[in-house]
């Protein structure tokens, strides 16, 4: 427990940046997490297990608080929800399993490529279109995919199949990178032609069913490994690092939000993107150690 003033530094940090940027925790998370359970002795092959398993924690709490803020809204499309929801659990529950057979040293490689390319991304500002009406065509090309059209809202939705596949691949890459899938989800549906408002509100809707079925699934793997899991473990859980991020995270996230409306925003994300970029080179160094 002496180690709880470093995790509730780092639920802090989360939390802002969570709240300024308005994406998931993981990206930052899971690097820091993996070198403060190194320092605390973990098991070596099972360090970044632990870091995405309790990162995937620690998402259900903050994707639950997000989620009713755009449901308030109006931001959720819960129609696009309750369909690619059965493929979101398989995918994420199926990442977790895979996750389980790989080593820290593979899953380090998986985990920094995503950050650099997260980074990169927000450097960049790559963002979505707003407008994909011609993505219908696309749907219509793949006849496994069965394009259904939205005439409500314009929306190019590809039918039940392909809201199927696609919240597979989303819940797996989501799984192996501990992220709530925001930055998958948000591109998908505005190709869609999801207005971007409502693709945000929807993906944080979808990101509840990927933490809890990620939970799930890195608790039920780590059991299997009970004869070297650290006291407080949960599977691939830790507890005293999800209480502190948890409890930190929820106070400074509000804090991040109301920074968005300031000068200093663009700033703050700069050094963010920085951050991101120096974890991932630790991680590099780390791999060729």
């Amino acid at each position: 427990m002496e180690w709880w003033l470093v995790y509730l530094l780092l639920g802090s940090i989360v939390g802002f940046f969570a709240g300024l940027l308005g994406i998931g925790g993981g990206v930052i998370a899971v690097p820091v997490l993996t070198f403060i359970f190194a320092a605390q002795d973990f098991p070596p092959d099972r360090i970044l297990h632990f870091a995405l398993g309790t990162t995937m924690a620690t998402i259900i709490f903050t994707s639950a608080a997000s989620l009713r803020v755009h449901h308030a809204h109006g931001a959720v499309n819960w129609t696009i929800v309750k369909k690619i929801t059965p493929g979101i659990i398989l995918g994420t529950l199926a990442g977790a399993t895979l996750a389980g057979t790989l080593t820290s040293q593979f899953l380090s490689i998986i985990v920094m490529i995503f950050i650099f390319f997260s980074a990169t991304r927000m450097l960049l500002k790559i963002l979505p279109a707003p407008d994909r009406s011609k993505t219908g065509s696309f749907w219509q090309s793949l006849p496994f995919l069965a394009t259904r059209a939205t005439p409500a809202r314009n929306y190019q939705l590809p039918g039940r199949n392909g809201l199927f596949a696609a919240g597979s691949l989303i819940g797996l890459i989501s799984s192996l990178v501990a992220i709530g899938g925001g930055l998958l989800t948000i591109p998908f549906l505005t190709l869609c032609n999801v207005k971007l408002h409502h693709a945000i509100g929807t993906a944080a809707a979808i990101g509840f069913p990927i933490a809890v079925a990620g939970t799930i699934g890195y608790m039920a793997n780590g059991m299997t490994q009970l004869q070297t899991l650290p006291a407080y473990s949960l599977g691939y859980i830790y507890l005293p690092a999800l209480a502190w991020i948890v409890l930190a995270s929820m106070l400074t996230a509000p804090i991040g939000a109301k920074a968005t409306h300031t000068t200093k925003a663009d700033i703050l994300g700069k050094i963010f993107v920085l951050l991101l970029y120096l974890l991932a080179i630790k991680m590099l160094l780390n791999i060729f150690r």
